[in-house]
């Protein structure tokens, strides 16, 4: 596991590389937070917390791989994006889990959660994201 650091150039950005493992969502959620109160918007860490907890628990039962990377940055002004990079190439889709089902709702719960998500392919995988939206002050 590597320390969190700050990106040094481009968008505001917080990486954080986390073994593939259920307790890593702790971890991430940790991640989030510090990174939202950094940016003087720790309102959207309840959100940010069940995003990247989803995000990583996706990764976590859908890949292979021994790690992940967590991302928290600020692409835009008033946008924070929160994403998992794994080495899978598998692409994430919307399940249909029926009503007595206990799994399959984690990426409708991110759609509700957040302004838009997505996936960006990677010739090593793929990251999923999704984005919340700031306060306008920021």
């Amino acid at each position: 596991m590597s320390a969190a650091s700050p990106a040094a150039t481009g968008s505001p950005c917080y990486t954080e590389t986390l073994p593939r493992e259920p307790e890593s969502a702790r971890r991430a959620r940790f991640l989030v937070s510090a990174a939202l109160h950094a940016w003087g918007i720790g309102e959207l860490t309840e959100v940010g917390d069940l995003v990247v907890a989803e995000l990583v628990n996706n990764a976590v039962n859908h890949t292979r791989c021994r790690v992940v990377r967590v991302q928290v940055t600020r692409p835009a002004n008033g946008v924070v994006r929160i994403g998992v990079a794994d080495k899978c190439k598998d692409l994430p889709e919307l399940g249909d889990p029926d009503d007595d089902s206990e799994e399959g709702r984690g990426l409708f719960l991110i759609e509700a959660l957040s302004r838009r998500w997505g996936y960006d392919r990677k010739r090593w995988g793929k990251v999923v994201w999704a984005e919340l939206e700031a306060p306008a002050k920021y």
